[in-house]
């Protein structure tokens, strides 16, 4: 897990068929600080309702993403597992 900030959402008019109906949200993943950016923004599916500027928890768990999206094709890498408070 790492956390991340929300600095964006993502609009794509054709799409992997696991995608459809999922939210997905740039985020940039922090660094130890929890307020510096480390490295490049990432896209990440979006099952909480997280909106630009919260600070999420995310994962690469490749297993975990297959699960929640309910395709084991899904070419998807991140998932939001969390809003921070």
């Amino acid at each position: 897990m790492q956390l991340a900030k929300v600095i964006g959402t993502a609009t794509a008019t054709v799409k992997h068929r696991s995608l459809v109906g999922w939210k997905l949200m740039l985020v940039s993943i922090l660094s130890a600080d929890g307020e510096t950016p480390d490295g490049d923004p990432v896209l990440a599916v979006d099952a909480f309702g997280a909106g630009v500027g919260q600070r999420v928890m995310i994962s690469s768990d490749g297993k975990g993403t297959r699960e929640l999206i309910g395709d084991e094709r899904t070419p998807v890498r991140w998932t939001i597992l969390g809003i921070c408070d």
